[in-house]
Formats: structure tokens, C-alpha cells, sequence
């Protein structure tokens, strides 16, 4: 088997992963959202959208 990250061999300490770097890599990806569980329910879909119109909100300049 081989790492999902890296493609090294993995070791039995740190499997499905070659080391605790890239299992960390793995769960940062998880952490900052680059790997998501697609979903087609309506809720989900207004969260997200009420999610991103917040953060344009708040990274949209003030006038003075």
C-alpha cells in the first residue's frame, strides 16, 4: 500500500500514511476545507452560501 500523499510506502505506525508529516498534511487539507463530502441538501447549500456571503462581507473595505 502506499501513501495517499506522497506515494511512499507506508509504515503500520502511521497507516494509510509513510509518516506523521503527511498524515498531518491530510488533516490540514481536512481542516482549511479542501477535501469536502459533497451534499445536496438544502440546508447544507444556504449554510455555505450564508457562509461565504459573511466572509465577502468582512473582507469588503469600509468607507471612511
Amino acid at each position: 500500500m502506499t501513501c495517499p500523499i506522497c506515494k511512499a510506502e507506508t509504515r503500520a505506525d502511521f497507516r494509510p500514511f509513510c509518516s506523521k508529516r503527511c498524515a498531518d498534511v491530510d488533516l490540514g487539507r481536512w481542516m482549511n476545507g479542501s477535501y469536502a463530502v459533497p451534499s445536496r441538501d438544502p440546508e447544507d447549500i444556504e449554510r455555505a452560501i450564508d457562509e461565504v456571503e459573511a466572509m465577502l462581507n468582512r473582507a469588503e473595505p469600509r468607507p471612511h
